[in-house]
C-alpha cells in the first residue's frame, strides 16, 4: 500500500452523475480526501458517507475535495447518493483499478476501508488503514486543517 510521502497515482473514474473527473484536475487547487470503502449502503460504509456529507462545507471551507471511492457501479451509487443525499462525488471502480493502483487490499471488487489526504502537490501526506467510520470525518478534517497551517 502507498504511504505518506509517495507520489498519488494519477486515475481517470467514473463519479455518481456519470462526469468523468482526473486526480491530477485537483491538483494546485486543492486537497483531496480519497476514501475507499468495501460497499454501498451498508451500516459502517453509510455512517463513513454520512460524516463526510455532513462535514462537506467544512470541507470545502478548507479547500479539501472529497472523494468515495467503492467497487460499486453508477447505478449503486446513484441510489446510494440520492437515499443519504451526499454531496461529494463517488467513483465508480468496479473492477478495482484505483483501489490496486494504490494498494488498497480487496475482497473480490470490495476495497478495505482506507483513506488518503494527498496534498495540493500530489503527493500522500497521511494514510489511515483499518478506519473506523464513527468519527473518521472529524479526524480527516483535522489533518486536512494541519497541513493547510503547515
Amino acid at each position: 500500500m502507498l504511504q505518506a510521502g509517495d507520489k498519488a497515482p494519477d486515475f481517470t473514474a467514473t463519479t455518481t452523475n456519470g462526469n468523468v473527473i482526473a486526480l491530477h484536475d485537483y491538483f494546485g487547487r486543492s486537497n483531496v480526501v480519497i476514501y475507499f470503502y468495501p460497499e454501498d449502503d451498508t451500516s459502517g460504509c453509510t455512517v463513513e458517507a454520512c460524516e463526510f456529507r455532513d462535514a462537506k462545507e467544512s470541507f470545502d471551507g478548507i479547500d479539501a475535495a472529497v472523494l468515495g471511492v467503492s467497487g460499486d457501479d453508477q447505478s449503486s451509487h446513484q441510489a446510494f447518493t440520492s437515499k443519504y443525499s451526499l454531496n461529494f462525488p463517488l467513483l465508480v471502480d468496479s473492477d478495482g483499478t484505483i483501489a490496486d493502483l494504490y494498494g488498497v487490499p480487496r475482497n473480490g471488487v470490495r476495497p478495505a476501508r482506507v483513506t488518503f489526504l494527498i496534498d495540493t502537490a500530489g503527493v500522500i501526506r497521511h494514510v489511515w488503514e483499518k478506519v473506523i467510520p464513527t468519527g473518521h470525518a472529524a479526524d480527516v478534517f483535522a489533518k486536512v486543517g494541519a497541513l493547510g497551517a503547515a
